[in-house]
């Protein structure tokens, strides 16, 4: 870990399709030893896929509505007091909780045996944003584990 500053933030271009710098968060999380095209044809398929049947025009409305639905307010980091550690619940910044939200989704798609990356991925949106799924699963353990250690709060740092 650095000790003299932070590490500075990289500004993302906005994909070319629908000029959204999620899409491009959500496609460098998907993508995998370099292969962007590869992880753009997937995206792209899942959020088509995922609007399908749906009458209203912004194909991203389920992309932003999964990533809310997905998105933990509150997390436990350990924290070391007189010898003992205590899971501490903090505070999520919006940036880490917009990472987490990715991570969890590609991560539980992968994780979907027997599917294409893409139909996992369509489907794992699906879910999100209808309040379902894996995803929507583990913020709620996260949250719940953060409401169990709450005693711990005043050890915030």
């Amino acid at each position: 870990m650095a000790r003299r500053h932070r590490a500075e933030k990289r500004v993302l271009l906005p994909d070319p399709r629908y000029g959204s710098v999620l899409v491009t968060r959500l496609i460098n999380t998907v993508m995998r030893e370099g292969k962007k095209p590869k992880a753009e044809k997937i995206v792209y398929y899942a959020i088509e896929r995922a609007n399908e049947g749906r009458k209203e025009a912004d194909p991203l409305e389920i992309l932003e509505k999964a990533i809310d639905n997905v998105k933990p307010k509150l997390e436990c980091k350990s924290r070391r007091v007189g010898g003992a550690t205590y899971q501490v619940p903090v505070e999520v910044p919006p940036d880490r909780q917009v990472s987490l939200a990715l991570r969890w989704i590609v991560g539980f798609a992968k994780r979907k045996k027997g599917l294409p990356m893409r139909e996992a991925l369509a489907q794992e949106l699906k879910d999100a944003a209808l309040g379902t799924g894996n995803a929507v699963r583990r913020r709620d353990e996260v949250h719940r584990m953060a409401h169990a250690n709450r005693a711990f709060a005043h050890l915030r740092f």
